[in-house]
Parts: C-alpha cells; structure tokens; sequence
C-alpha cells in the first residue's frame, strides 16, 4: 500500500498550483500595502526555519531586504524580546500552534511593527496574531514528515521575493514552477532502486551554498526524522574549514549543486571529495556534476537558481522515503515524533 507519505510527496505539484493560484495576486497585494520597514525579522522552527533560510537569500537578492531569524526563547524562556525598530516580522508554521513563534508576533505588534503569517491553517493562533495571513492551501498533511507544506512555504517565499523585485519575469518563471516539479517527481523514480544500497548508511555529509543552502538542512533533517541516519548540513564555505577532515573513503556526500552562481564552487569541492575516495550522491541539473555521482538525483535543466531549492529538496524527499522503506521503517510514523510541536 502506497504509504501517506509518498502520496504527499507525489502531490506537490498540484498543491503548488494550488497555491499560486489562490495566493499569488494575494502576496502581491500585501506586497503594497506593507508600510516601510528596514529588515525582516522571521519567527520559525524546523522545516519552516528552513524556508526562513531560504527566504534570507531570494528576498535579500531579488529584493534587497535584509534577513533575521528571530530567536523565540527571548520572548518566552528569557521574557527578554529585542527592539524590532524597522523591522517587517514574519512567523511560518505549518500548524500555527507553537507558543513560541506566535508570542515573537504577539510582541511585534505590541511594538507597532507589521506582522505576517505564513501558515496553512487560517484560523490558528499564529494567524491570529497577525496583520496579514497567507494560507498554503495544501490540505491536511497526514504523515508526519513535512513535504508539500515546506515546499508550499519556499513557494509563498519566492512569490513574495518576485513581487519585491518588480521584475514581471520573475513571476512568470514562478508560475512555470508546478510543471518544473512534475517533471523532477518523474526524474526521481530511480531512487527507489537505489536506495537499498544505502540501508546501512549510519551517517551522511549535506553540501549546498547560497539558496540551497536551506535545501542542505531540509534534506538532513528528512534523513535524520525519516531514517535515523545521523545527517549533517553545511555550507561548502563553512565545510572547507575544517569538517572536510572527516570525509575518508566510502563517506557519503550529498551534493546539491545546481547550475548557478555556486556551481563552480561545488564542482571544485566534488573534485576534492572524488580525491578522498567519497560516495557523491548529487541533485543537480548539469549533466557534468551528475556524471561525478554514484548516485545522480537530476533536477530539470531550465529551472533558475533562485527558484531551484524548491525541485531540489524532492529528489532528497524520495530519497528518504525510500530508504526509510528500505531500513522496514515506518515513514509515515517516524518514532517519537508527532505532526504538530508546541515550542515554548
């Protein structure tokens, strides 16, 4: 039986549709009616922190706007909340539940500050809290790994990073993306075979830079909740000094390196690896970087860097899903964890 999981992940590019759909003339309206503000300052936890990190690189490129994490235990543990002068504060949470993320907006409006959620319930207290709601639109998410909300949240990200920009080619390069995740679904069907040659993988190095640097700490965090594999992310910048040192030979290394301003940079890094007799598994959508792979996990050809980490994780999903399947594990029930997490 085809388990939840895997029928969320297959769904991504209608719910992507979805989305733009209902919420991309939306975006573009908050867009405008924001007042002025400095910097954005964005309250999140596990994969929803990851779309933040995204959002740190698309809105600051496109739209010139710098990016903070917000840090949730100033508000709750330390009831220390900083100034947020200038600040634009943003939460994202799937389930808009946390007490942590909803008190860093609680306090923002407190102190005269826009506010906006992203989240995929309308009703939630994070939304709420806020000035402005964009819902995901991406139905109830059953399994208990997130999928299709986080690629529904980098969307909202990109969307409003094209808006910022004023760049109309943006938007249509937006609106090409549910058929650019179709065709990566279809490009992934291998890795259900090869899987099984990782069922034994205890641990694994993830490799991005610039926007996938967020697709590196995705893809860890789908391998560690799906399969127990101890993963760990990192920029290539920051692997150069001194985590390199752990790679021998048969290490696995995923590479995510798609065509773009961090390709040659990657390319250069695959070739030390190769020189330390390394496993590259590599998501990518250059046919150079894919021959350099045990494992190649290609992404379609035309997709631009900006938009890239959105197609990029699905490969990296398929992958843990199936070598959770691989492992005898559950992947809709991943041990010790529940859909939704209350922080505080």
């Amino acid at each position: 039986m085809t388990s939840l999981l895997e029928q969320e992940i297959a769904s991504q590019p209608a719910v992507t549709q979805q989305l733009l759909d209902h919420e991309l003339r939306h975006i573009g309206q908050i867009a405008a009616q924001l007042p002025p503000f400095s910097y954005v300052l964005i309250a999140a936890r596990g994969s929803s922190d990851h779309a933040a990190i995204y959002a740190k690189y698309a809105w600051a490129a496109l739209g010139g706007y710098p990016i903070a994490l917000a840090t949730p235990s100033l508000h709750t543990l330390y009831a220390a909340p900083p100034r947020m002068a200038g600040a634009l504060v943003i939460g994202v949470s799937q389930s808009g539940q946390s007490p942590d993320i909803v008190a860093v907006l609680e306090e923002a409006k407190r102190q005269g500050r826009p506010t906006l959620a992203i989240t995929n319930d309308g009703a939630s207290p994070l939304a709420s809290a806020a000035d402005h709601v964009v819902e995901l639109h991406v139905g109830r998410e059953q399994s208990v790994a997130a999928t299709k909300t986080y690629t529904a949240q980098l969307a909202v990200m990109a969307a409003f990073a094209a808006h910022l920009s004023g760049d109309a080619n943006r938007l249509e390069e937006l609106q090409r993306l549910p058929e650019t995740l179709a065709a990566t679904l279809a490009g992934s069907a291998q890795l259900a075979e090869r899987a099984e040659r990782y069922r034994y993988m205890e641990s694994c190095t993830i490799i991005g830079r610039g926007y996938n640097y967020a697709t590196s700490f995705e893809l860890a965090l789908k391998l560690k909740e799906l399969t127990y594999v101890m993963a760990t992310s990192y920029s290539s910048a920051d692997f150069r000094h001194g985590p390199i040192a752990t790679i021998g030979a048969g290490s696995p290394v995923i590479l995510v390196m798609p065509q773009g301003k961090t390709y040659e940079d990657l390319r250069d890094l695959a070739g030390d690896l190769q020189q330390r007799n390394a496993e590259l598994l590599v998501i990518s959508n250059a046919p150079e970087a894919l021959a350099l792979a045990k494992t190649p996990m290609p992404i379609p050809a035309d997709i631009p860097e900006w938009l890239s980490p959105i197609p990029a994780i699905i490969p990296g999903q398929v992958l843990a899903l199936h070598l959770a399947l691989a492992k005898g594990l559950d992947p809709d029930v991943p041990r010790g964890l529940q859909k939704v997490t209350r922080t505080i």
